[in-house]
């Protein structure tokens, strides 16, 4: 492949909008390859050079990063559009978990790729390190529920340090009840949906609004 005329146009292109066709492509190769994407392959589909891809990313784990970042932006949106739908409390609890799940199920490749490393590493070079990095990933969400949590719930003394609890707590059973589901799909999206919600409702179905918040 003639790599030098789409180096000189890389370089032409200001640094944001290479770094949005980059992560674009990075995309392409991660929803066909899954865990098994390598920098060699996402410079291949990008039409640029490893090293080029270094440079905008620093290394393996910089593009992680900013893959992760893309995808997780763009679920917490989701999460929290569901968490505003007009609708009474259980409703949207069953809401935010079927959107968190229908988001695993719809690309399970970007799934596996963030947050499962590969069993064999492409040969020419090592695998992501994504163990490393989906930890903070997980963590970002459960902070972001969290504040969402102690923005709308009134927890009473100490709720603060409460609504991180819960938020931690609900993003690491969403997280493991969805990647055994979507493994072994031992019943519907629907059914896992109820029962997780079962799980949680004692709690917040006694928990008030606070007064000064959105509702959650």
């Amino acid at each position: 492949m003639d790599t030098t005329h789409r180096t000189t146009t890389d370089q032409q292109k200001p640094a944001d909008q290479r770094r949005r066709e980059l992560l674009e492509a990075a995309d392409r190769v991660v929803l066909r390859d899954g865990p098994q994407a390598s920098m060699n392959a996402i410079a291949a589909e990008a039409g640029i050079t490893k090293p080029i891809l270094y440079r905008h990313f620093g290394d393996k784990g910089g593009l992680y990063r900013a893959l992760a970042t893309r995808h997780t932006d763009a679920l917490l949106a989701a999460l929290r559009a569901a968490l505003d739908a007009p609708a009474d409390r259980r409703r949207r609890v069953e809401s935010t978990l079927d959107t968190y799940l229908a988001s695993i199920e719809a690309m399970p490749q970007v799934y596996r790729f963030l947050m499962h490393p590969a069993e064999e590493p492409h040969q020419s070079e090592q695998g992501f390190d994504v163990g490393r990095h989906s930890a903070p990933l997980l963590r970002r969400m459960g902070e972001e529920l969290g504040q969402v949590i102690a923005e709308r719930i009134d927890l009473g003394p100490g709720g603060e340090a409460q609504a991180r609890i819960w938020g931690h707590g609900i993003v690491g059973m969403m997280h493991a009840a969805g990647d055994w589901w979507l493994g072994e799909r031992p019943c519907s999206r629907q059914e896992l949906v109820h029962a997780l919600a079962d799980v949680l409702w004692g709690r917040l179905a006694q928990a008030q609004d606070r007064p000064d918040g959105p509702g959650f």
